[in-house]
């Protein structure tokens, strides 16, 4: 079918260093499969042969960034696969790269493709910022710890809640600990001060990236969320349009519950956690210490009366990312004003 001129559907299965393409008809019938070096030029000229506008698939894999963009800016309609959603894949008797894209391309035709929002370039590199920093301040959690573990090992006892505060840090630099001991204690303390100045840095960088932000405005306004829970909220999520309800979103974050129906039975199991981690991470972060008073505390605190402490955080944290919802798609939250029912 060398003259086809019909609509061409595109899987490609992509790799670190290499990828396999696999064009096909509207069909189904394979035009074309072959193996390329990712290389910009390369996946072009492959696309070229794929007729004007041809639909195309790849897998939310890791780098798929550069991909995504040079087959936009080839006049391709992208679509990106969730992982989830193609697991199936592993349970074939016979796999490989070429089958992998040839499904693809299938699911992408019949119209049963699940799939990943692309975010745009701005919000992509706004997540790098929000993202960096979160690794950096997780790199000097890890720091902490490890001084904790070294105290430990030499029966230093540590009376201050923390350690790292005035008190504590009176309290490391009297020590008088055997050479390995202060050694590696000193060295993860200037990794700390490095960590800390990076931290600082990719903190005023992304303040000043949303600076008059409207949504990241309105999402300041909700009790127990401030600048930097905040931008993980803007970043992660990134056009909450793409939501048609505040429950939506929740289970996008993996905030929900497992469902599992058969018949007449149906259990509801825990959270899913399918989704951004770092959204859950600042959902429940953020009412973790709400006073009582507030509409989301109340909430926290009568699921934990009847379920356990951690239900309700979990319910508190759905409820507050109800009010992010309606934060970032009408840059204010009704539910806080003093009229409103769901006030404190």
């Amino acid at each position: 079918m060398e003259g086809y001129a019909g609509q061409q559907f595109v899987g490609i299965d992509l790799h670190r260093r290499r990828s396999v393409i696999v064009r096909t008809t509207a069909a189904g019938e394979v035009l074309e499969s072959v193996r390329i070096v990712n290389d910009v030029d390369r996946l072009t000229e492959v696309l070229a042969r794929a007729g004007e506008a041809p639909e195309v698939v790849l897998e939310a894999t890791y780098g798929w960034y550069w991909a995504v963009d040079a087959l936009q800016a080839a006049g391709a309609n992208v679509h990106l696969a969730h992982p989830l959603g193609v697991k199936a894949f592993a349970y074939r008797r016979v796999k490989n790269d070429l089958r992998d894209a040839a499904d693809l391309a299938d699911l992408l035709r019949m119209g049963r493709l699940p799939q990943a929002w692309i975010a745009p370039p701005a919000v992509r590199q706004l997540r790098e910022l929000v993202r960096h920093r979160a690794k950096l301040v997780a790199l000097r959690s890890h720091c902490k710890a490890e001084i904790h573990a070294v105290l430990a090992k030499c029966g230093i006892q540590v009376p201050m809640a923390d350690l790292f505060g005035l008190d504590g840090t009176r309290l490391l630099e009297g020590l008088s600990l055997p050479a390995p001991f202060a050694a590696r204690i000193a060295s993860l303390r200037r990794l700390m001060d490095s960590l800390d100045f990076e931290v600082d840095l990719f903190t005023g960088l992304v303040r000043s990236r949303l600076a008059g932000d409207p949504g990241y405005l309105a999402v300041q306004t909700i009790p127990g969320v401030g600048s930097i829970l905040a931008a993980v909220f803007v970043a992660e999520i990134g056009e909450v349009s793409r939501f048609s309800t505040a429950a939506q979103l929740a289970c996008w974050a993996g905030l929900t519950p497992t469902h599992r129906e058969s018949d007449t039975h149906v259990h509801r199991g825990r959270i899913t956690k399918q989704g951004s981690r770092l959204v859950r991470w600042a959902a429940v972060e953020s009412v973790q210490i709400l006073p009582a008073t507030t509409a989301v505390g109340q909430v926290r605190d009568r699921v934990a009366a009847r379920r356990g402490r951690n239900i309700g955080v979990v319910a508190a944290a759905r409820r507050q990312l109800e009010y992010v919802f309606y934060a970032l798609r009408d840059h204010h939250v009704r539910a806080l004003t003093a009229d409103h029912p769901r006030a404190a």
